[in-house]
C-alpha cells in the first residue's frame, strides 16, 4: 500500500514538472503569458498616445472648419445682398436711360423751337411787341429755353458717366465676389474632407484598441486557468505525498502609466497664468470637452492653436470663456481633485 502510494505521489510530481517544463518552454519560444500581456498593455498604450493626438488634430480641425464655413457664410450673405444691390442698379440704370432718352428728346424739342425762333435779339423782340408785358413774357420764354436745354444737355452727360461709372463698379464687385466666395467654398470642402479622414483615423485607432483589450482579456482567462490547473496538481500532490516543490509563475507588474508626451518641436512662447477646471459639456466649437481642451482668449491666441503646456502636456486652443482675458488659460481635467490639485499657476506655453 505504501509502494503504491509513493508510486502515485511520483506520477503525479512527474506531471507538475511536465507541465512546469512545458511553461518554460513556452516563455522561451514566445514570451510567455506575462510577456505578451506587457506587450500588448504597451500597444494599448501607444495606440492611447495615438488616439489622444489624433483626437487633438480633430480639436483643431473642429475649430478651423467652424471659422471657415462661418467666414463661407458671411460671404454668402454679402453675395446675396451685392444681388440685391445688383438689382437695385439694374432698375437705376434703366431709370438713367430713360432720363437720359427723355433729356435728350426735349433737348432736340428745345433746339428746333430756338431755331424756329430765329435770333433771340431783344430788341427785335421790344419793337416787335404789341405791350411791354408781352416783351418780358416772350424775353423770359426764350431764356427758359435755353437754361433748359443747357440742363438737359448736362444731365445727359452726367446720367451717361454715371452709367460707365456704376457698370465698371459693379463687373468689379461682382468679380471679387465670386473669387472669395469661391476660396472659402474651397477651403471649407477641404477642412471636410480632412476632419472626415481623421475620424476615420482615430474610429481605426478604437478598433484597434478594442482588439487589444479582447486580446489581455483572453490572456489574462489563460493565465488564471493554468493558475487554477496548477493549484489543483498541487493539491494531488500534497494529498498523495510529499513531492518536489515547483516555483510558481510570478505575476508580471502592470505597466506604468506613461505620461503625457512632451513637445520638443520649436515654436513661439508665452507665459500665460494657467487655471484647471473639471465641468463637463460642449466647447465653443460643439465637441465635448476631453483632455487637452483649452480655454482660451481668441484675440490673444487664436483657436485652433496647438500648444504644449509645461506639466500638462499637448493642447489645443478649441474653447473659450467669459472670464478669459488676455494670457490666461483653462485646462481641463478629468476630475475635480485633479483640477484643484493644478490650481493656478504661471507657465511658459510653447505655441505651434
Amino acid at each position: 500500500m505504501g509502494g503504491r502510494r509513493t508510486r502515485s505521489a511520483a506520477l503525479l510530481a512527474g506531471l507538475c514538472g511536465a507541465v512546469a517544463l512545458a511553461a518554460a518552454s513556452s516563455a522561451a519560444a514566445g514570451g510567455g503569458p506575462g510577456a505578451r500581456e506587457q506587450i500588448l498593455r504597451a500597444q494599448t498604450g501607444a495606440l492611447a498616445s495615438k488616439v489622444r493626438s489624433a483626437s487633438l488634430d480633430l480639436y483643431a480641425l473642429d475649430t478651423k472648419l467652424g471659422t471657415a464655413r462661418a467666414r463661407l457664410t458671411g460671404l454668402q450673405a454679402t453675395a446675396t445682398r451685392l444681388q440685391g444691390e445688383q438689382s437695385m442698379l439694374a432698375t437705376e440704370i434703366e431709370a438713367t436711360r430713360r432720363t437720359l432718352a427723355v433729356s435728350q428728346r426735349n433737348l432736340g424739342a428745345n433746339l428746333r423751337t430756338l431755331y424756329e425762333a430765329g435770333d433771340p435779339d431783344p430788341i427785335a423782340v421790344i419793337l416787335g411787341a404789341e405791350s411791354l408785358s408781352d416783351a418780358v413774357t416772350t424775353l423770359d420764354s426764350l431764356k427758359r429755353v435755353a437754361d433748359q436745354s443747357r440742363q438737359f444737355v448736362q444731365a445727359s452727360t452726367s446720367a451717361e458717366s454715371r452709367l460707365v461709372r456704376l457698370r465698371t463698379q459693379l463687373t468689379t464687385r461682382r468679380a471679387r465676389m465670386a473669387a472669395a466666395v469661391s476660396a472659402a467654398r474651397s477651403t471649407t470642402l477641404d477642412l471636410e474632407a480632412t476632419q472626415s479622414a481623421r475620424m476615420s483615423f482615430i474610429a481605426g485607432l478604437r478598433q484597434q484598441q478594442a482588439m487589444k483589450a479582447a486580446q489581455i482579456r483572453s490572456l489574462e482567462e489563460s493565465v488564471q486557468r493554468a493558475e487554477v490547473k496548477s493549484q489543483q496538481l498541487t493539491a494531488q500532490a500534497a494529498a498523495s505525498g510529499p513531492a518536489p516543490a515547483t516555483a510558481g509563475d510570478p505575476t508580471p507588474s502592470p505597466a506604468p502609466v506613461p505620461s503625457p508626451a512632451q513637445s520638443s518641436a520649436g515654436g513661439r512662447t508665452l507665459t500665460v497664468s494657467a487655471t484647471g477646471y473639471s465641468l463637463p459639456g460642449h466647447t465653443a466649437s460643439g465637441l465635448p470637452v476631453g483632455w487637452g481642451v483649452v480655454a482660451v482668449d481668441p484675440t490673444v491666441i487664436p483657436l485652433g492653436t496647438r500648444m504644449t503646456i509645461p506639466g500638462y502636456g499637448e493642447g489645443v486652443a478649441a474653447d473659450v470663456g467669459s472670464g478669459i482675458r488676455g494670457a490666461m488659460i483653462d485646462l481641463w481635467f478629468p476630475t475635480l481633485s485633479q483640477a484643484l490639485e493644478w490650481g493656478r499657476r504661471t507657465v511658459t506655453i510653447t505655441l505651434h
